[in-house]
């Protein structure tokens, strides 16, 4: 497929800029992003859902699909406007993943094959709500593929997969790459994949560069990066500590004594016994579907299992007549869920003000020391001239920060961290992480953690929850470890 970009420019939920680009028939592309989030614009602008406000793109006008988290995003509104949760006697969770692929698919046989080849048969009668992230993601590849295109989008593909998955997946676009032209969009270099002919590197929605691929593995851009986000996270741990409070729980913070969730068809994990002190910093781990997310919400008090548990937090158990708000004021979160769930009118400086009422949106009166500190966020954060920006009107990455921000900003005693990287640019991956790992050094939060990458373990964290199957195979338990040495 023949892709021609002259002079264009974007300029609507972020920039995007790309003074020319030749992509040529058979030619891959990994698009590198040093800092910014142009992959849902390009997705976007190249299926027709966005226009150009100056410039030209000469392209084909059927054949190409597209896998982002915007795409996500879209779907997700679109089964939220469809529930029928009020007409039913049981929760709605959307349409089922077989659903979701036959809607494109030309006939029975291809869901089916998709289904298979993407390790989602296990899946195919859960509904779209039920799945975690990294399920989630391998559907909507799914449904890009069922429209048999010849030009396809990966905006992050690998977001949200389990080590295993990430590996299938890698091999699966290998030898989709020989039959169809694809362009890969990430801000990790190991994702990169070796069968790429060229590499464009964007910063702030440019284009900047234009490499092959042996030109890109001796490229000194990330070298110059890791010294750039260790100086920003300095300033990010300087203003934590300017506003740091401690609280005055004891031991335990957090205490689950034989944890179990399970729905109708299906257990999700049982026998949890797990106790938090003070000062310990815990990451889980475990494949994509285990319930780690369901674990976190539990704590959070955001799943409804959590009354149904014995649950001990700051002291209080479960159900014992506590409000949300004893729990929330003390806790801060980020994850895929809450950013897929955070979808108000309100702008920048308010989404980081909501972080003192744990609100989505902005409903109660903060005060003026609040305001104050919200605002110096948005100039760490290089926002402030954004501070009365839609939320929903930003980049991916910027909400992301945001969102991140969001729930430091009061000094949480617990900080649950939820795949927190997810739609952040190189940068700001490496910023958050090393302003994590100060956090957990000078014990200014306590930290809940989940990655999915090896290589985004904090050196600070000592002790880990690995989910593993249950002996009888139909669910997870826990075993807690910690680092040795």
């Amino acid at each position: 497929m023949d892709i021609t970009f002259n002079s264009l420019l974007v300029n609507q939920a972020g920039t995007l800029s790309i003074p020319h680009w030749h992509i040529k028939p058979n030619e891959h592309w990994a698009v590198f992003e040093t800092q910014g989030n142009v992959g849902a614009m390009l997705g976007d602008l190249l299926c027709g859902e966005l226009t150009a406000d100056s410039g030209s793109i000469d392209l084909p006008k059927s054949g190409i699909a597209q896998v982002s988290l915007a795409e996500q995003q879209r779907l997700l509104a679109l089964e939220n406007a469809n529930d029928d949760t009020d007409f039913m006697d049981k929760i709605d969770f959307g349409r089922s993943v077989e659903q979701l692929i036959a809607e494109f698919a030309e006939n029975p046989q291809i869901t089916q094959q998709l289904m298979q080849e993407l390790d989602l048969l296990h899946l195919q009668h859960r509904g779209f709500k039920q799945l975690s992230t990294g399920e989630t993601r391998r559907v909507m590849l799914a449904r890009a593929l069922a429209k048999s295109p010849k030009f396809l989008i990966l905006d992050e593909p690998f977001v949200g997969l389990d080590k295993q998955h990430r590996s299938l997946l890698a091999n699966y676009l290998r030898d989709l790459s020989l039959h169809i032209q694809l362009i890969i969009i990430t801000s990790r270099e190991d994702e990169v994949p070796s069968w790429v002919s060229h590499v464009a590197m964007f910063e702030e929605g440019e284009l900047k560069q234009q490499l092959n691929y042996p030109q890109w593995c001796s490229h000194p851009i990330i070298s110059q990066l890791l010294a750039q986000s260790s100086e920003q996270s300095e300033q990010w741990l300087t203003l934590i500590r300017k506003h740091q409070h401690q609280s005055q729980f004891t031991n335990p913070l957090v205490k689950i004594t034989n944890g179990h969730v399970e729905y109708v068809d299906q257990k999700i994990f049982s026998g949890i016994n797990w106790q938090i002190n003070k000062g310990e910093h815990w990451q889980v781990r475990g494949p994509n579907g285990c319930g780690k997310s369901t674990l976190l919400g539990m704590i959070f008090g955001d799943h409804p299992q959590c009354y149904s548990n014995d649950i001990h937090i700051y002291g209080m158990k479960r159900g014992s007549g506590e409000t949300i708000w004893d729990i929330k004021q003390h806790t801060g979160m980020v994850s895929s869920s809450l950013h897929l769930q955070y979808r108000v009118n309100c702008s920048a400086l308010e989404v980081l003000l909501s972080g003192y009422f744990d609100s989505i949106g902005l409903y109660d009166k903060p005060s003026k020391n609040q305001i104050e500190t919200a605002k110096e966020w948005l100039t760490l954060l290089h926002m402030e001239a954004l501070h009365d920006r839609s939320f929903k009107t930003l980049e991916y990455s910027q909400q992301r920060l945001l969102l991140i921000a969001r729930a430091i900003i009061k000094q949480p005693t617990i900080l649950i961290l939820d795949e927190p990287y997810q739609g952040l640019d190189f940068l700001g991956r490496k910023l958050v992480m090393n302003a994590l790992n100060m956090i957990a050094q000078e014990n200014l939060s306590q930290l809940l953690y989940v990655s999915h990458y090896v290589e985004d373990e904090l050196d600070s964290i000592q002790h880990f929850v690995d989910f593993v199957p249950d002996d009888d195979g139909q669910g997870y338990t826990v075993k807690l470890s910690q680092r040795p040495g």
